[in-house]
């Protein structure tokens, strides 16, 4: 089945899957909530457009960790906040931001209809809506689309041959081996809880079972 790659660099990155308006988590890699809303954007499909949203949700998803993002987290405030009932105004609000830093991720779609991912592959070139790394104002530092994106080769394949997309920071030696993560097509591995199941104004999220293997470090992109 052919993949289509994605590259997902940034200064700052969120990827929460189980966030409330005080706290905002984020997850070691990119959800696959996220990275549909990000494709999703590109493709200037509405968040209340289920019928255009549900074939990419379809398509099996696999992350590499070419440089793993370092965790950090924000103090914020907020003035005059009303409750969700409107029965008051909270003067202050305290919340805190969880967020990945300097995150490097080669991203993974695989499908057997090449049309849909052909059509990812060129709104990502010029998006309807800009791309975000979880939240709207976490760009991207590098561009996302990729000449060579669209592999005719399974998921697991192509995250393996592509040449490494990121670099050493200060200090670090080179890495003998990379973590992929990807969909488990036999129920093993762990629970996420970020299988699209809706549109998102609806908000519905399913598990599916997500596998970690260390793979052999590539060449250089």
């Amino acid at each position: 089945m052919p993949t289509l790659l994605m590259r997902l660099v940034g200064p700052i990155q969120s990827w929460g899957t189980s966030s409330r308006f005080d706290q905002r988590d984020t997850g070691k890699e990119p959800s696959k909530s996220g990275v549909i809303g990000l494709v999703g954007a590109a493709l200037g499909i509405d968040r209340e457009n289920w019928t255009d949203l549900e074939p990419l949700t379809l398509l099996a998803m696999g992350v590499r960790h070419d440089r793993p993002g370092i965790p950090r987290r924000d103090y914020q405030t907020a003035q005059r906040i009303i409750s969700a009932d409107r029965s008051k105004i909270h003067d202050t609000a305290v919340t805190t931001r969880d967020y990945l830093a300097d995150a490097a991720f080669l991203v993974g779609l695989e499908g057997r209809d090449i049309g849909i991912l052909k059509r990812i592959h060129a709104a990502l070139l010029d998006p309807v809506w800009p791309p975000a790394l979880g939240r709207k104002s976490y760009v991207p530092s590098e561009p996302v689309w990729m000449e060579d994106a669209l592999q005719d080769m399974p998921l697991m394949l192509a995250l393996s041959h592509h040449g490494w997309i990121s670099s050493l920071r200060q200090g670090e030696e080179m890495p003998r081996e990379l973590l992929v993560s990807f969909e488990s097509r036999d129920g093993s591995g762990i629970l996420r809880m970020d299988q699209p199941l809706s549109s998102f104004a609806i908000r519905r999220f399913g598990a599916r079972f997500v596998r970690s293997e260390w793979i052999p470090f590539p060449d250089r992109g």
